[in-house]
C-alpha cells in the first residue's frame, strides 16, 4: 500500500510522459537495452520518476547483462514494495515505490553477492541524481 494519497498519486500522474505512465501504473516494460542508465557509471542514487522517493545507490549497480538497469538491493527495505506477478504463467516478484506504488520493475534470485538478488529496473521510471548534485 503506498504511503502517499490516491489524491497525491493522482497528481503526480497527471504530469507523467504517456510511457512512464504506461510502466509505472500499467506494470509496463521498456525494451532492454534502451535505458542511457544502463550505461550510467556515476556515483549518486536512483531516485522514482514519479515521487522522488530514494530507492537504489550507484553503489549497488552492477552490470547483469539483461539490458535494464540492475541492482544487488534497493537503498532500504522501506523504499521498496513487492508483489506476486503471474503475468508470465510462471511467478515472479513485482517491486514498486513504497511511497507512490509506481511500478520499478521485478527482482530475481541470481544476482551477485552480497544479497544474491537482481532488482531489473526499468530505467523511464529512475531518476538518476549524481552524488555531486545531492
Amino acid at each position: 500500500m503506498p504511503r502517499l494519497s490516491p489524491d497525491e498519486i493522482n497528481r503526480l500522474r497527471a504530469g507523467l510522459p504517456d510511457d512512464v505512465e504506461r510502466i509505472a501504473f500499467h506494470e509496463g516494460t521498456e525494451p532492454p537495452g534502451c535505458s542511457p542508465l544502463n550505461a550510467e557509471k556515476r556515483a549518486g542514487t536512483y531516485h522514482c520518476a514519479v515521487c522522488g522517493e530514494a530507492l537504489f545507490s550507484s553503489a549497488a549497480k552492477y552490470e547483469s547483462g539483461s539490458g535494464w538497469p540492475s541492482f544487488f538491493e534497493p537503498v532500504s527495505p522501506e523504499a521498496i514494495g513487492t508483489k506476486r506477478d503471474f503475468k508470465l504463467i510462471l511467478p515472479r516478484t513485482e517491486f514498486h515505490c513504497a511511497n507512490c506504488g509506481a511500478h520499478g520493475g521485478h527482482v530475481f534470485n541470481d544476482g551477485p553477492r552480497p544479497t544474491g538478488q537482481r532488482w531489473c529496473a526499468n530505467g523511464l521510471v529512475l531518476d538518476f541524481r549524481p552524488a555531486s548534485e545531492e
